[in-house]
């Protein structure tokens, strides 16, 4: 679920959310009550509200009407389409986060292994940073309390690390080469949010971009990544859109304009109580003509959408890998008195050429819709175009003429299917238990002071291919219950390699070194940059 600016909702969703708002209030109003024949009548209002108030002011027992009312109203919203959500108070700061720009906190990423959180790296400029926390430590006491075990999960983490900025917490660490825990009281500060994973130069004139979501300051972070890379020599570029499940419909919109001449269109938004809205392009953009590829896959949604069908549509970029998740819907937050919200579908959105990319969904049916992609998996879509089925037959024209499909995502240009030439049941084994980031962390905690000499992913990885690692990874999986198969291992050698190495380059060096090497081998990339180096 992902929020969106829009213009201001009409005053009939307003009035929606005032309606909603009542239901949810917690306070009893004895004078919304009557006696009536030795029976308790409540005045005419919503059924919802007369619920609550009822229960409120005459049930037996006393009851906890927070907890009700937010059970009440998730039930209501999961009678909608798949993507309206209610959101209680105690998750609307943290829901809110993954697009802001910050958030407060101590500034580390992490990873949670045997049950323990292991600090992955330490942010520049951040909080921990200052007091000397280091990457591979593990935080194994928070306010003095033990923070190790089986209840240890990403959520509790969450709330326990971030908090108000100017707020402290201590933390307790253990660190590899001494046995003594090392108390850090670290006061919370501003963490910055990127949505530009990865920029860099893949070959001389190319340049890749790559956007993990459409957050506050996407925009920002996207013109400065485009400007960097021309002036590194940049002639072509790769916006890498995969697996971006989308976020601010505006940030797509600015995206977009830097590649669009003045007048085209990028997007347009209608409901029932929603007035048509459209957003063209103001020709102020500076990338109006590089040639320019976006490389999308089954995870790419929502904005990713707007700005591939944008691109498609106006016949200015050629869309490379597989196609998009397919969601069509606008949300507006709605917040509510007790610090709770609603995002509440107020519009569909449609591509320049007048298609809704939303796929299929039945109301209140939130399981039969999560299944639509492991159903284009089993149906063989992830590997052959000819398996891909779009509900919507019509046909929608693109500037230039040609003709494009709507009804269930953005169909790329140029498809591109997963290449299992490699894949065998021992590597995938691996994979789905998540053994090679496992064994990747180990092995740089094990090595970082070594590591820690390499200053770029290329001198790394040269090392790493010599250190011959691979014997150590496959007892690692034999003691995880994954028996060895030498035939296996031997035609999977290639991924192997180039997972662990990816992983274990990040874990030193950042993302700043781990997509160049993980992009340099995968075959959407390398579809992408044979046709800008061919056309």
């Amino acid at each position: 679920m992902k929020k969106y600016i829009l213009p201001t909702i009409t005053i009939a969703v307003l009035l929606l959310g005032f309606l909603i708002g009542n239901a949810v209030s917690n306070k009893a109003n004895a004078q919304r009550f009557y006696i009536q024949n030795g029976r308790l009548i409540a005045e005419p209002d919503s059924k919802v509200e007369q619920l609550l108030q009822l229960m409120q002011s005459a049930y037996v027992d006393e009851l906890n009407m927070d907890s009700i009312t937010d059970e009440v109203m998730s039930e209501i919203v999961k009678k909608l389409d798949p993507h309206s959500a209610y959101i209680p108070k105690k998750d609307l700061e943290l829901v809110n986060s993954e697009l802001s720009s910050s958030f407060s906190g101590i500034g580390v990423q992490f990873s949670i292994q045997n049950d323990t959180v292991s600090i992955v790296s330490v942010i520049a400029g951040g909080p921990c940073e200052g007091v000397g926390v280091l990457a591979g430590d593990k935080i194994v006491t928070v306010n003095d309390s033990a923070f190790t075990g089986k209840g240890i999960t990403n959520e509790k983490v969450m709330h326990s690390l971030r908090g108000e900025k100017g707020t402290q917490v201590t933390i307790g660490i253990k660190r590899a080469g001494t046995d003594e825990v090392l108390s850090y009281t670290i006061t919370r500060g501003d963490i910055p949010v990127h949505s530009v994973d990865a920029k860099f130069m893949i070959k001389p004139d190319i340049g890749f971009v790559r956007v993990n979501k459409f957050g506050e300051n996407t925009y920002n972070e996207f013109v400065q990544a485009l400007a960097e890379l021309k002036s590194q020599g940049a002639q072509k570029y790769i916006i890498d859109l995969r697996e971006n499940s989308g976020g601010y419909m505006d940030q797509a919109i600015k995206m977009s304009n830097e590649f669009l001449n003045s007048g085209d269109l990028i997007v347009y938004a209608q409901g029932r109580a929603y007035p048509r809205y459209e957003a063209k392009a103001n020709g102020g953009g500076r990338f109006k003509k590089v040639p320019l590829v976006v490389l999308i896959d089954n995870f790419s949604a929502s904005a990713s959408e707007i700005f591939s069908g944008a691109m498609q549509d106006n016949d200015r970029a050629t869309i490379i890998g597989r196609r998009s998740f397919g969601k069509g819907l606008v949300q507006q937050q709605i917040p509510f008195n007790d610090g709770s919200a609603i995002r509440l579908t107020v519009a569909r959105y449609y591509t320049p050429s007048g298609r809704s990319i939303q796929k299929p969904y039945t109301l209140g049916d939130q399981e039969d819709y999560d299944k639509d992609l492991l159903e284009r998996y089993e149906h063989g879509e992830f590997y052959s175009k000819d398996s891909i089925h779009l509900v919507d037959t019509t046909k929608y024209y693109t500037a230039a003429g040609r003709v494009v499909y709507g009804g269930g995502g953005i169909m790329p240009d140029i498809f591109v299917g997963r290449d299992t030439t490699l894949n065998t049941p021992w590597f995938n084994r691996c994979v789905n238990h998540a053994y090679t980031y496992q064994f990747a962390y180990q092995y740089t905690d094990k090595h970082r002071a070594e590591l820690k000499k390499y200053k770029d992913w290329q001198s790394l990885e040269k090392h790493l291919l010599a250190a011959n690692w691979l014997p150590e990874f496959v007892e690692f999986a034999k003691s995880k219950g994954i028996e060895p198969d030498q035939a296996q291992i031997a035609k999977s050698k290639p991924l192997i390699t180039r997972l662990i190495n990816a992983y274990i380059v990040r874990n030193v060096l950042g993302d700043d070194g781990f997509f160049p090497l993980f992009e340099r081998d995968d075959e959407i990339t390398k579809t992408a940059v044979e046709y800008l180096t061919n056309n």
